[in-house]
């Protein structure tokens, strides 16, 4: 039995099936940990979507941000964008079936006996793990609530940007969902950039990765993410997995193996 992570998919079912095939993947013994933005901007993401569901019982899943605009628009709070892909999902009669199934995606997932963390963007330098698994399980209960059309509503937005213990509703919900799902650049004390999606060695002025800062507080923490194509799947960081290898851009799609930690790609 095997455990294999793999990055952002964004509705290419190709590369899945050819990345599924390398891997040798067995669901009746397997499980697969995605680390988000399974859906969009891809030529498939209903076949994605139908395919993983079925599998859903042998699928850890951290939210992205593609997958949380996904709701938004469902939920009509939110347009679908000029290089969205989501018309043949959302016209699917499957579609609240997988609406649901997003709704109990985690922004955090952590397997103490694996002693791996997975999210689709980072943790930001100044939370600990303890405290980065407190705050994703806030946003996870909000959005199994009443209050989903709320926060899927006032999701999008770059203020706050930076984590401050007082914030409540609304902006709390939006800068923990920004650390999780868009983050690339921050501060040492975690204030956001969200602008630049260059490399790592393209910083802002006053600004890191969020892996690169000495003082983070999970550097003794292995973290999987996906999210920042740029990376080429190189972190350059010890502790650190870059999983989204640019596959909806012509890349590679990546799994990794967590028993020993193997990459397998297939190209896109």
């Amino acid at each position: 039995m095997s455990t294999y992570a793999i990055g952002d998919i964004q509705g290419c079912m190709k590369p899945l099936q050819c990345l599924l095939e390398k891997i040798q993947f067995d669901p009746q013994k397997d499980h697969l940990w995605i680390a988000g933005d399974l859906i969009n901007r891809g030529p498939d993401s209903l076949a994605v979507m139908r395919y993983l569901y079925k599998l859903r019982d042998r699928i850890t899943l951290v939210l992205g941000n593609h997958d949380l605009h996904f709701l938004a628009v469902a939920f009509g709070l939110r347009k679908a964008g000029k290089s969205d892909t989501l018309t043949a999902l959302l016209d699917a009669e499957e579609c609240d079936d997988f609406i649901a199934w997003l709704r109990t995606g985690k922004l955090l997932h952590h397997d103490p006996q694996k002693r791996f963390t997975m999210v689709h963007a980072g943790i930001p330098p100044q939370w600990d793990l303890a405290q980065a698994i407190a705050l994703a399980q806030e946003v996870e209960q909000v959005l199994q609530s009443e209050h989903l059309e709320e926060y899927l509503a006032n999701m999008y937005g770059n203020i706050p940007n930076i984590w401050q213990e007082e914030l409540r509703g609304e902006a709390r919900w939006r800068v923990i969902t920004n650390y999780f799902t868009r983050m690339r650049f921050c501060t040492a004390e975690g204030e956001l950039e969200l602008e630049t999606k260059t490399e790592a060695a393209e910083a802002p002025p006053g600004f890191l990765p969020w892996f690169a800062h000495s003082n983070r507080k999970t550097k003794d923490n292995k973290i999987i993410f996906g999210h920042w194509a740029a990376l080429g799947g190189e972190a350059k960081a010890a502790n650190v997995y870059a999983l989204d290898t640019a596959c909806v851009w012509g890349g590679s799609l990546t799994a990794m193996r967590l028993e020993d930690e193997k990459i397998f790609s297939c190209e896109c």
